[in-house]
């Protein structure tokens, strides 16, 4: 039986195209198979966890098979930074301590592993100024803020540190956002005028939640708030303590100058105490005007004479327990060592 010539010429053309089709489909599946999935953005250890719904990668639109449960990936590190400051028994800062020199007890348990020991101050400085803008403290006012303003010349370096600058009476106001320029800096603290009602858990809280926690942080950087006020709280939402936990989730040093012009310490000022002690930070005194500029050199000077150390913690869970922390001075008692009293460990 013979076939027309078209009908013979039609199934060769047939047969080259199936072959042509399966040669090119074959490496396609395999480069779909051998590529890796994504993974969801890694969690740090020491920052308050996201929201499960954060974590999760949305999917592509039109295909509702992008995501699967094998290819979320989500770490979470357990790596702790404290920054400290060394004195002797006269308060004179020690700045020339080797890592052998200190011993950090984390949770009640010396850590698993040091990762990193700094015995210099070159670190990038995170720093917020919080201004008491209440009728409180309307007597002294200009002079403090010239002083903030010529520690925050002799502070921020350009290029490195960053600082931002909120006001406070019975809410909390930035009039200079994170910068390395210090003239927009000076202008936000000119910007400043006292009045109104005292809000200072509510700043510190806010200073430290919305400022110092979502600013980046692609290197291990030095966190301080410094902050000017009498102590006197009459308006806020949150506790002190809440206020303090916020900071140590922030990893951020409070130093407290006290406004109080009475020359005798009064239950603000032990507010002011409190603050600093919990934070690894210290607190100012200074009843005579001129004391104000004494203080903030204090400050800038402590800054660049600290250190920080990096660890992985021992029997670590991330369950949000708060553990305390503790660095001592080897066979030197008569040496003190201030830093965060401790830290919230996050939420898996």
């Amino acid at each position: 039986m013979r076939f027309p010539l078209y009908t013979v010429r039609a199934a060769l053309l047939a047969l080259f195209a199936a072959g042509a089709i399966a040669q090119s489909s074959a490496p396609m599946a395999a480069t779909q198979e051998a590529s890796p999935p994504q993974s969801a953005p890694v969690s740090s250890g020491n920052n308050p966890p996201a929201s499960p719904a954060a974590d999760q990668p949305k999917p592509a639109a039109g295909n509702n098979d992008a995501i699967e449960p094998a290819t979320t990936i989500k770490l979470t590190t357990n790596e702790v930074n404290v920054v400290f400051t060394v004195t002797d028994k006269h308060g004179k800062r020690i700045t020339d301590m080797k890592q052998n020199d200190f011993r950090v007890v984390d949770d009640n348990k010396p850590p698993e592993e040091i990762r990193s020991f700094y015995a210099e101050t070159n670190l990038p400085l995170q720093v917020g100024l919080l201004i008491d803008a209440s009728n409180s403290v309307r007597d002294r006012f200009k002079f403090e803020q010239e002083s903030a303003i010529e520690f925050l010349n002799q502070t921020v370096r350009r290029g490195d540190d960053k600082a931002f600058v909120v006001g406070f009476d019975a809410t909390p106001e930035v009039t200079q956002d994170f910068t390395d320029d210090t003239e927009a800096l000076a202008r936000g603290v000119r910007e400043l005028r006292p009045g109104g009602g005292t809000a200072l858990y509510d700043a510190l809280y806010y200073a430290c939640r919305d400022k110092l926690l979502k600013a980046p942080k692609r290197t291990t950087v030095r966190r301080a708030v410094i902050l000017l006020s009498d102590g006197e709280d009459n308006l806020s939402h949150v506790t002190r303590e809440e206020a303090i936990e916020m900071a140590q989730r922030a990893e951020a040093i409070v130093y407290t100058i006290s406004t109080n012009v009475s020359g005798t310490k009064g239950a603000g000022d032990k507010v002011l105490e409190r603050i600093a002690d919990a934070t690894g930070g210290r607190a100012f005194f200074p009843f005579q005007i001129r004391d104000v500029a004494n203080a903030f050199v204090e400050i800038q000077d402590e800054l660049r004479s600290q250190y920080a150390v990096s660890y992985k913690p021992a029997d670590f869970k991330a369950d949000g327990h708060y553990r305390t922390i503790e660095i001592l001075a080897n066979n030197r008692k008569d040496l003190r060592v201030r830093a965060r009293r401790g830290y919230y460990a996050p939420v898996q």
